[in-house]
């Protein structure tokens, strides 16, 4: 159980950008880490939309198994905002890639994100969940500490190449980006929602 001491400041009596700040450094950014940071390995099965929220909770996972319908997007930047809190985008995939798929916005599919290292196995969606649980079996047959080591061993080279002091860096940058878009417009996300971001896709 976590202790609520290590927890930020509850969000809901709050306003303004430590209403946000205080929220999403909780339940976006500390969720995420606290999924990455589980003893036990993760495996995210992914089909259809993997996008912004969806992206984050996938990457927080050890290993990703995702069906030939399966693509992956970080469409914040149409908000003005760098990217989704749990800002992976240089470790999951190479830098230069990073800037293309937030500048753009793009739909990565399946196989292009296995092709860039973000997934591990491509599958038809009639068999995604079957190669999910057999992938599954394999491990849990592991022993358990050796597993939770070998978990821990990884990330924390990944910790070692920046990964946990970029997040915080960027969270910043990301907080920044919501009190522009509040101070110079309606409201902190640029006036974008939902529908607007899925309208992008198809114009």
């Amino acid at each position: 159980m976590t202790r609520r001491a290590s927890l930020y400041p509850d969000h809901l009596d709050k306003v303004g950008a430590e209403a946000r700040f205080s929220r999403e450094s909780e339940v976006y950014l500390g969720m995420c880490r606290r999924w990455r940071e589980l003893p036990k390995p993760t495996i995210a099965m992914v089909q259809g939309a993997c996008v912004a929220g969806g992206l984050m909770l996938a990457w927080s996972c050890d290993l990703v198994v995702a069906s030939t319908d399966a693509f992956f997007s970080d469409p914040v930047v149409r908000m003005g905002i760098p990217g989704v809190e749990y800002f992976a985008h240089p470790w999951q995939m190479q830098p230069r890639f990073a800037k293309e798929f937030l500048f753009l916005g793009d739909r990565v599919d399946a196989t292009r994100a296995r092709e860039l290292g973000m997934v591990n196995r491509v599958v038809p969606r009639e068999g995604l969940e079957a190669e999910t649980m057999a992938i599954a079996e394999r491990i849990a047959a592991m022993p358990a500490f050796g597993l939770a080591l070998a978990k821990r061993a990884v990330n924390q080279c990944e910790d070692l190449m920046g990964l946990r002091a970029g997040m915080d860096s960027v969270f910043a940058l990301h907080h920044l980006a919501h009190a522009h878009n509040a101070e110079v417009g309606s409201d902190s996300l640029g006036g974008q929602d939902a529908k607007s971001m899925a309208d992008a896709y198809r114009s």
